[in-house]
């Protein structure tokens, strides 16, 4: 049996240089369960939080000063022992960042879910403008309390999303909810492959054409995401594909 455990963290940034401050995680129960374990701590972060950050999650130096590293807290072997377990699968929204995050500290979960990449591979027409965990949320109506850029209460949109995003693969496909899982578990295995460009002078165009009449632009684009400090895999990818790379 599949254990399914919804996991956030809140971080100095969103680059590959950044680290953990705040970790979350809500076990779904057992078949006939009643409870959800949950899971929700602070940790100090090898480099200060900028205040940028703090800004967007409300965490502030001052409230990790006396907290342990996540590495070297009371915490860590039994999160790393859950997250490594053969039987269980990992959920998270932009899946490769927060994985990122976990393995600087040591854990390196064996199977996830991305919920970011659910949301675009069955979005293939890219009709949805958004795919960030929030405007998800309103966009299909979600109903949860949950305060935003908080990890526990991202968790809980999360939950959400994640069954929303399940009924419609087992719909697609007609799955049972098992199939279901394994497919969502090979969709976030590989890059997402990007139909359409969503911003810049191209905005709304498909990359196939883009690649057609502009392919300097394209190639532009790669040069800045390789050069990147954020974990940009998909675009990537993407830009990748299209210039035949």
């Amino acid at each position: 049996m599949q254990k399914i455990i919804f996991f956030d963290t809140e971080t100095t940034g969103n680059t590959e240089n950044d680290f953990l401050c705040q970790l979350a995680y809500k076990i779904y129960p057992e078949k006939g369960g009643v409870d959800a374990e949950t899971f929700c701590a602070l940790y100090k972060p090898e480099i200060k939080i900028p205040p940028e950050t703090s800004a967007i999650h409300h965490i502030t130096n001052k409230m990790v000063a006396e907290m342990p590293v996540f590495s070297k807290s009371p915490d860590f072997k039994k999160i790393k022992e859950l997250f490594e377990n053969e039987n269980s699968v990992v959920v998270a929204h932009n899946a490769i960042f927060d994985i990122a995050m976990l393995g600087k500290e040591g854990v390196a979960p064996k199977k996830f879910i991305c919920t970011l990449r659910l949301a675009r591979y069955l979005d293939p027409d890219g009709k949805i403008g958004k795919y960030n965990l929030q405007y998800l949320r309103y966009l299909l109506e979600l109903e949860v309390e949950a305060e935003a850029h908080d990890a526990m209460g991202d968790v809980l949109v999360l939950e959400k999303l994640y069954e929303r995003l399940k009924t419609k693969v087992i719909e697609e496909n007609n799955f049972d909810e098992n199939e279901a899982i394994a497919k969502m578990i090979e969709i976030s295995s590989h890059p997402t492959l990007f139909k359409y460009i969503n911003f810049g002078k191209y905005n709304g165009k498909e990359l196939a054409e883009v690649a057609k009449i502009d392919p300097r632009y394209l190639e532009w684009l790669l040069a800045q995401k390789l050069e990147s400090d954020q974990i940009d895999e998909d675009w990537i990818y993407t830009l990748k594909h299209y210039l035949n790379k």
